[in-house]
Order: structure tokens, then C-alpha cells, then sequence
């Protein structure tokens, strides 16, 4: 399989094509149905992320997705210029305190840790931000 790539504007519009592309990807790949929907509501989750907090909804900015598969690995790298994001700086929701509080909103990240293998975050400063998703075929 080759890499593929997918460059979207920033509007949440755009989240449905890119659950499409991720997940006739993952498909292709060899992953079953139920990791297919991990996969590809990691990747909406981040790219939502994105568009919130790292553009403020600004649509005139863009996010580009990369799947590079290897054997065993199904990589997707999300790329933006939006605002920084120090994943260090957030604390691991108390699930049991959150659907307590009827809270909304804020468990992207640990939705991403927990649907995938390995989540991780590069900053290049006054260049990008990638977000580097891990799956692997079991």
C-alpha cells in the first residue's frame, strides 16, 4: 500500500471526508471493521482538535493528513501552523468525576491515547504542528 495524503480546510465540514479517506485506508490496510471506527474517530478527534483550538475555526487555514503503512505499522500524520499544544501540560480525565459532572468536550486526547497504539506530538516551532497516530496490525 502507498502513502496517501489528504489536505482539508479547516471547518468541521471537512471531518467527514476525512474519516472517508482514513478509514478506506485502514480498510485497505487489513484492519477489521471495529478498528477501522477507532482509527478513523482517532484522526476526527485530532483533526477536530485542530480546528478549534489550534485555528479557532479560522477556515482559511489547512490540515494535511499522510498515511504511511509499513508492514505492521498504519501511520497517519496530521499536519497544521495552528496554535502550539503542549500534551505534557494536560492531566488524564477522572472518567468516573467527568460523566459525574455531565461534562462535555475535552477528552480528544485521551479518546486518541486510548483508540490507538501510539499518539505522539512533534512541535517545530514557527513552522508546524504533527501529530503522529499509530495502529498496528495484529
Amino acid at each position: 500500500m502507498k502513502t496517501r495524503k489528504l489536505t482539508i480546510e479547516s471547518r468541521t465540514e471537512q471531518l467527514i471526508a476525512v474519516r472517508e479517506f482514513v478509514s478506506a485506508a485502514a480498510r485497505d490496510f487489513g484492519f477489521a471493521d471495529e478498528e477501522i471506527s477507532k482509527i478513523a474517530l482517532a484522526v476526527d478527534e485530532a483533526c477536530t482538535n485542530i480546528i478549534k483550538h489550534g485555528y479557532q475555526y479560522d477556515s482559511s487555514k489547512t490540515i494535511t493528513i499522510t498515511i504511511k503503512p509499513d508492514k505492521e505499522a498504519f501511520e497517519v500524520l496530521i499536519k497544521d501552523t495552528g496554535a502550539r499544544f503542549n500534551p505534557e501540560e494536560l492531566q488524564t480525565p477522572d472518567m468516573k468525576e467527568y460523566l459525574a459532572q455531565y461534562k462535555k468536550g475535552g477528552l480528544g486526547v485521551y479518546l486518541m491515547k486510548t483508540l490507538m497504539d501510539k499518539v505522539e506530538y512533534h512541535i517545530h516551532p514557527g513552522e508546524m504542528n504533527e501529530v503522529r497516530l499509530i495502529k498496528y496490525l495484529r
